[in-house]
């Protein structure tokens, strides 16, 4: 395959969550790091990751200050980019938004990451069924916010996968024009494909892959404390580092947004024709190639 030409912005993206013009303002670093998913897809743990490489296995690191949401209209982008301006370390940080809808630096290494899309709306639903008043009020009735509010979700998960599909990512964001859209570059020698499943099958191997992309030395004397601090286990008794706000927007707080970290949990809940209905809308909306990687992480 030929290398695609580089991506540039055509259009914005605003809903309940983005602001996507912050990207018209932000001034690059030539090392700056961009982590991207649809969301729901492991950004949490390569944020962790990438802080682990970045400062050599240390120990309470506020990964998400350290990394903000950049597209996140919370807080506006007066506040968020001299925040970020001011950041002395190497940047990290992290995106929702499709290619075509940020501006994209020649110089920055992306990494995309991706997840079957049922694993991606089992955590969804999980992520909005805790949710309590602050995170709807931050969403729905600050300045800013464009098109109808976001609201609760049906009880029925189920319901819940067929609104999503049928209303392409219905009541977040447009979720195959999200991975067709960084498949389309997956050969830019900048931009790293990663899976969630292969985290989970190889986290060592995969971070060092990573690491290698990002041209940062292992310090291999803190090899194993990088691997300690990436694992689940370790995540979960330290969320309050790594959740927005300390995990203020769900009952149970941190704790509740960093859940499982598991796949599969829609096979004991979906039927056959659901699951069927799921592979067809991957087929209808992905080549293959692009497919079979969602799916299980293998590159063609």
């Amino acid at each position: 395959m030929s290398t695609p030409d580089l991506p540039r912005k055509t259009r914005e993206l605003h809903n309940h969550h983005f602001d996507s013009t912050i990207w018209n303002d932000f001034q690059f670093r030539d090392d700056d790091i961009v982590i991207a998913t649809y969301a729901k897809s492991g950004t949490t743990w390569v944020q962790q990751i990438v802080s682990q490489l970045l400062f050599d296995g240390a120990e309470n690191l506020e990964v998400a200050e350290m990394s903000p949401w950049m597209d996140l209209r919370i807080p506006p982008k007066d506040i968020k980019l001299p925040f970020i301006d001011a950041q002395t370390h190497r940047r990290f940080i992290k995106t929702h938004l499709p290619v075509d809808a940020l501006v994209f630096s020649p110089q920055a290494k992306y990494i995309y990451i991706g997840r079957d899309g049922r694993d991606v709306l089992w955590s969804m639903y999980h992520h909005h069924a805790t949710a309590n008043d602050t995170w709807y009020g931050a969403l729905n009735d600050t300045p800013g916010r464009i098109g109808p509010p976001i609201e609760s979700p049906p009880e029925s998960i189920q319901q819940y996968f067929h609104e999503w599909l049928d209303g392409d990512g219905h009541p977040w964001w447009p979720f195959w024009e999200n991975i067709r859209s960084w498949w389309r570059i997956r050969e830019l020698p900048n931009v790293f494909m990663l899976h969630f499943e292969s985290l989970k099958k190889d986290m060592p191997g995969e971070i060092r892959r990573l690491a290698q992309f990002l041209e940062i030395p292992i310090n291999e004397d803190q090899w194993q404390s990088i691997l300690e601090h990436c694992s689940f286990d370790y995540m979960k008794a330290h969320a309050t580092k790594s959740v927005p706000l300390g995990g203020a927007f769900w009952d149970g707080g941190a704790q509740t947004f960093i859940n499982k970290g598991t796949n599969g949990r829609w096979r004991d809940t979906l039927t056959t024709a659901e699951v069927a209905k799921y592979e067809q809308f991957t087929l209808d909306n992905l080549d293959p190639e692009c497919a079979r990687w969602l799916a299980t992480g293998a590159m063609p």
